[in-house]
């Protein structure tokens, strides 16, 4: 027991921090209705303005860590009030895309302005330690363990016995009766987005000391809060605090538990995520219901009609076809776009055409591009076998992710797959069944076709093939599905089709489609790493698409290009580090545009424009699809009820004589 002592206790100070961090996640999510993907982004922003004020400008520590945890967090407190406001009853894909952006545009900020290298933090607490129940404990942690609990048990005296407390809770059932009790909804929700962003400075500057100043590193480790709120069910402060502790422990535990094994080395900082799956999952139906409203309107109006998206699409495939006779050297950065287009083609099969959101794409990715090493070069079988068996098998991986779809949807599918998606990360990447522990294996072009122009013309057919396949599944019965779910799944449950069946389908066809982009990314670079398929790049991707969905079925090949291409032909390279900061805050817009004509129709339930078409369609918005779903549900009512008033006639009739 001694040897584990020390886990336990390093475990719970770390847990407090989470606690604290994952009350502030939930507060906000209670009161606004909004699940702030940008929480891990407001601590680090934090931890990098203390970093800012005392080594750059030089100011006092007292004064550096009052102006970053007192000063800053109000600051991004109205900002944040005032861009939920805008999304109040948004969809749930619009929700969780506008603070993806804002995580993705923050984030890559402190990257670009401060470099992507960890950063020494400076210590403003005691470093000595003292000796509790037999074990050696740094001051500094015991402070950050005593500040987080006591912050934890102020919040929850506070939110259950004051009168804002009850206001808080509130003003996300019904913020308009709040109104007429003379309560502002507007200080209410600026009160907890106040608290939520304290909470989240505190854990960041607590943090940093343990970990330095990195600003991918302090996102996804106050991202392990997700994981605490999960335990609470996003609702129960005590639980949530108790998730962290949980959380904590659990990790720290695990890194005794797995040090003599390299296979598990990646399990103790994938725990969290792994609580996070478990707790979703096993979770009853009932227990998690999504806080805040949805505006059920139609989409936003696209920015291209659907003629112009054909006459587009032929005319990017013929240019492609000139492509490799004028770029020159900088033909490589557009074959690496072609299979790009593969890898938003599938994502956008699920976003768009279907309304779910899956953050474990680039783990779908990865999985294709592992497979076709071990198959091409391992087993040495012919290359285009190996291609379309690598989509094969990322097919099960695909209904693993679709697992979640079957019980959860929304914010809650989101965040599962999320958690998937680094578990997959942080176990299975480096070990034997994919990448192995260098991280790299070899790869393969087809033979007669290994030079880059030949090669190019081929991953050009696959991208067109792919095109090809996505526009003829919106175009099929099983389109029309996953429109009408995307619209209406109660729907198509009462007419008895099976929305569980279609969520599956949908996430293996996704997921084929992954595997082959990722072999064919392996065999484009002639070597297969998971570097690329971090689960950090399922966020980017999800930003870009979004940011250009409204060029209909082209934008999987806007997003291919402005991932791959624009940044070769910019040569400044502070401009290249700061276009992630565009992507983020382009998507964060094109998610506040889709919210605002939400809100310029919002009684326009069951009301369709007539420009909007299936491919327009959005989550929660009743397009045509959904419309003649539910209008031959009301026929067929009626023609029961017409049948039965016929029955009840005639017996009638015949009691009479």
């Amino acid at each position: 027991m001694s040897a584990w002592l020390p886990f336990i206790v390093i475990g719970v100070t770390t847990g407090s921090v989470y606690g604290l961090a994952a009350m502030g996640l939930t507060l906000t999510y209670k009161t606004s209705g909004i699940f702030n993907f940008a929480h891990g982004s407001i601590a680090a922003l934090a931890a990098y303005a203390y970093y800012e004020l005392r080594v750059v400008r030089g100011l006092p520590w007292p004064v550096a860590l009052a102006l970053a945890v007192v000063v800053v967090p109000p600051c991004i407190a109205l900002v944040m009030e005032r861009l939920t406001r805008n999304l109040a009853g948004a969809t749930p894909t619009t929700k969780i895309v506008a603070t993806v952006g804002l995580q993705l545009a923050i984030t890559m900020a402190l990257v670009a302005h401060y470099g992507g290298a960890g950063i020494d933090f400076p210590a403003f607490l005691p470093t000595d330690t003292v000796e509790l129940i037999g074990v050696k404990v740094g001051i500094d942690q015991l402070i950050s363990a005593i500040v987080a609990a006591l912050g934890a048990l102020g919040f929850f005296v506070f939110f259950r016995v004051s009168s804002m407390g009850v206001k808080m809770r509130a003003v996300v059932d019904d913020p308009a009766l709040l109104e007429l009790a003379g309560t502002s909804a507007f200080a209410v929700r600026s009160r907890a987005w106040l608290i939520g962003c304290w909470f989240a400075a505190v854990s960041g500057v607590l943090l940093a000391p343990q970990i330095g100043l990195d600003a991918l590193l302090l996102t996804m480790l106050v991202v392990q809060a997700y994981g605490a709120a999960a335990v609470g069910l996003f609702s129960s402060l005590p639980l949530t605090y108790a998730g962290g502790l949980l959380v904590g422990v659990l990790a720290a535990v695990a890194t005794k538990a797995v040090s003599g094994s390299e296979v598990l080395s990646g399990l103790p900082p994938a725990l969290p995520f792994l609580v996070l799956f478990a707790a979703l999952l096993l979770a009853g139906r009932g227990r998690l219901v999504e806080a805040g409203g949805h505006r059920s309107v139609p989409p936003s109006r696209p920015l291209v009609s659907r003629a112009a998206g054909r006459a587009s699409a032929v005319a990017a495939v013929l240019v492609a076809g000139v492509v490799p006779f004028v770029v020159g050297p900088k033909l490589p950065v557009y074959s690496s776009a072609l299979v790009f287009v593969l890898v938003f083609s599938s994502l956008h099969l699920l976003v768009r055409t279907s309304g779910q959101v899956s953050l474990a794409h680039a783990a779908l990715v990865a999985v294709g591009s592992s497979t076709f090493s071990h198959l091409a070069v391992g087993a040495g079988l012919p290359w285009l076998v190996a291609v379309l068996l690598a989509g094969v098998v990322a097919v099960p991986v695909g209904v693993l992710v679709a697992i979640p779809a079957i019980r959860l949807s929304g914010l809650y599918l989101a965040l599962a797959t999320l958690g998937l998606g680094i578990l997959l990360e942080r176990v299975v990447y480096n070990s034997v069944w994919m990448f192995g522990a260098t991280s790299t294996l070899p790869a393969t072009r087809p033979a007669l076709f290994e030079a880059d122009t030949a090669f190019y013309y081929v991953l050009l057919c696959f991208a067109v093939a792919a095109s090809l396949l996505i526009v003829l599944i919106g175009r099929s019965r099983l389109g029309r599905l996953l429109r009408a779910m995307s619209d209406a799944p109660t729907t198509l449950s009462t007419l008895g089709l099976g929305v569980n069946v279609t969520r599956v389908t949908i996430f293996a066809i996704s997921a084929f489609i992954a595997g082959v982009a990722g072999a064919l990314y392996a065999a484009l670079g002639q070597s297969a790493t998971g570097v690329p398929f971090v689960s950090y790049a399922s966020l980017t991707w999800l930003a870009l698409l979004v940011l250009c969905s409204g060029l209909r079925g082209a934008a999987p090949v806007a997003a291919a290009a402005q991932l791959a291409i624009v940044p070769a032909y910019v040569t400044n390279a502070t401009v290249v580090a700061w276009l992630p900061v565009a992507f983020g805050v382009g998507a964060l817009l094109v998610a506040l545009r889709e919210a605002g004509a939400a809100g310029r129709r919002g009684g326009g339930a069951g009301v369709t424009e007539p420009t909007a078409s299936r491919a327009a369609e959005r989550l929660g918005a009743p397009g045509p699809a959904a419309q003649r779903l539910r209008l031959a549900t009301v026929r067929t009512v009626r023609r029961g009820e017409a049948a039965r008033i016929r029955v009840g006639a005639g017996l009638t009739r015949g009691a009479s004589r």
